[in-house]
């Protein structure tokens, strides 16, 4: 079994820091990058490519909305056509920077709320048509199962369905509201076992102890969440223990 392993990374701005990206650099096989938005600046994304790209680590544009108080984690009301130039300008933004190393953004996956509103609303099948005209050769990152993935995956994309190890689902696949309680997880050995497990059967347990049919093709920490650095190693090392090959996701 293979699997690449992403971290949403570049989350600081200006003069502030968040998480130690230079060592979760070290064990993913794929970034995803703020993309000045939600987070980040055009410094820490120019440092964030170099430092991926120095490391054969894939890019990935991560935009969100433009809500730095709330992190990108709460809903603003767009317009279809608005929320879907949202992502684009941001993913623009990375990839032009991206050139300026001999770096190419790989992969697009959206950040906090936007990415429940591209991957659940009507207007995905709009949103992949807006995609495939600026890069059909990016990897879409997706939830398991969600529209955006099957559209995605309906239009010609190359879709990695991904799985949170260090979130608890819903029984209907979706990811439990962080002002849920248990809906993060922090214990490394926890969401290690979980991952392995779920890997395993393709399924996975959900927060009322039903089992969630899931099948991964990446699985993802987030490098803001505390241990981080702590989480990503240990679960790497489970990972391979149990035969799982990490390894980044292929390119076109």
């Amino acid at each position: 079994m293979r699997i690449d392993f992403n971290a949403d990374l570049g989350e600081g701005f200006g003069p502030y820091t968040m998480g130690d990206d230079q060592v979760i650099l070290d064990v993913v096989t794929s970034a995803n990058l703020a993309c000045g938005f939600h987070a980040g600046d055009p410094n820490v994304m120019m440092e964030r490519i170099e430092m991926a790209h120095n490391r054969g680590v894939r890019i990935g544009a991560h935009p969100g909305y433009a809500d730095r108080l709330g992190f990108g984690r709460r809903d603003i009301p767009h317009a279809d056509e608005e929320w879907i130039r949202v992502i684009l300008y941001q993913w623009g933004a990375l990839a032009a920077l991206a050139t300026q190393v001999g770096a190419r953004v790989t992969h697009l996956k959206m950040h906090g709320a936007l990415y429940h509103k591209s991957a659940y609303s009507p207007a995905c099948d709009q949103l992949v048509k807006a995609i495939c005209k600026m890069d059909d050769r990016v990897v879409l990152f997706a939830p398991c199962g969600s529209p955006l993935a099957k559209a995605g995956r309906s239009a010609g994309l190359t879709v990695c369905e991904e799985m949170f190890a260090d979130r608890s689902y819903e029984p209907d696949g979706t990811l439990t509201p962080r002002n849920v309680e248990g809906a993060i997880f922090h214990d490394p050995e926890v969401i290690a076992r979980r991952i392995v497990d779920a890997l395993t059967h393709g399924a996975i347990a959900a927060r009322d102890g039903t089992t969630v049919p899931l099948r991964a093709d990446t699985v993802c920490i987030h490098g803001d969440h505390a241990g981080a650095v702590e989480i990503a190693r240990t679960l790497k090392l489970r990972l391979q223990a149990h035969g799982v090959v990490v390894a980044p996701y292929r390119v076109r």
